[in-house]
């Protein structure tokens, strides 16, 4: 059952070995969090999310947080399947180098359930912004309580996401919130349809100034992945989108992939042996060190 309070729930943890490393542990739990967001018509959704919380005590505190966001599902009867968000296997390597990871289940999936907030209309006239800002709100409101945990540093974020999830974060990097360090950006974008419409994503045009729009204000160092056998966005559409962003001022690293797999936009749930070690390049970087010397 939910226990519900103003900001943080406490509902289960369990305790998850981690093959390979004896010294380190996933310890699992449940949040509520409070949202409040808006859709693309302007009406207001006021709801619990529920939130996975991945950390390990043993790793030196304070911790930095990392903010792992899903992505959107192509029919409505999937985003109810979706259960809970987690990323086990992903949100374990960002643990075994020293975080906090929170993976927020969004207004409108699985558990959390809730209307369709993220909906961008037709196919020919998205209107991507507000699904995109309803998504990085629920980021703030998740960043919000897991900052008050005593075993975390607030002023040490870092933000990620897959597919929409990843669009998201972009848009949540052109807010600048205070204590964002950096972010992370895998395969992202929306109104892609594979099967119907291969590597030939809805509105591109509009989605493009979309990102123009976010690298006017975006200030937090990124890193963009992408494969070229992205059957949702293809492989030339995503370097026009970087292309654009960086263009009106943003700061973002692009790497293209070769072909993974049948769809290289499942790269980040398939292939972490290819996304783990750019990503902790990109770490590395910007000052987010691994705890005793772990890659």
């Amino acid at each position: 059952m939910r226990r519900e309070t103003s900001l943080y729930c406490l509902i289960a943890s369990l305790l998850l070995a981690v093959p390979g490393a004896a010294s380190a542990r996933l310890l699992e739990e449940q949040i509520d969090v409070p949202v409040r967001v808006r859709d693309a018509w302007g009406k207001e959704a006021a709801q619990n999310i529920r939130v996975t919380v991945f950390s390990d005590d043993a790793n030196p505190r304070p911790a930095p947080i990392a903010i792992l966001n899903h992505g959107r599902a192509t029919s409505a009867e999937a985003r109810a399947r979706m259960g809970r968000a987690r990323f086990v296997d992903a949100s374990r390597y960002f643990v075994q180098r020293g975080f906090v990871v929170a993976v927020p289940t969004r207004v409108g999936y699985g558990v959390s359930g809730g209307p369709d907030v993220e909906d961008t209309g037709a196919c020919n006239s998205r209107n991507f912004a507000p699904g995109f800002a309803a998504a990085a709100d629920q980021s703030l409101a998740v960043l919000a309580a897991v900052r008050q945990r005593p075993d975390v540093a607030p002023d040490r974020v870092l933000a990620l996401g897959q597919s929409f999830g990843g669009a998201s974060t972009v848009a949540l990097a052109a807010m600048n919130p205070s204590g964002l360090g950096a972010a992370i950006n895998f395969a992202g974008g929306s109104g892609g349809d594979p099967v119907g419409r291969p590597q030939n994503p809805c509105s591109s045009a509009r989605l493009e100034k979309v990102y123009r729009d976010y690298g006017v204000q975006a200030r937090v160092p990124m890193l963009w992945i992408y494969t070229e056998n992205d059957q949702f966005f293809g492989g030339k559409l995503p370097r026009e989108w970087h292309a654009a962003f960086v263009q009106a001022g943003g700061t973002a690293k692009f790497v293209q992939v070769p072909p993974h797999g049948d769809d290289g936009h499942f790269l980040f749930n398939q292939f972490p042996q290819v996304w783990q070690p750019l990503v902790s390049e990109f770490l590395d970087s910007q000052g987010f060190a691994p705890p005793g010397g772990r890659k």
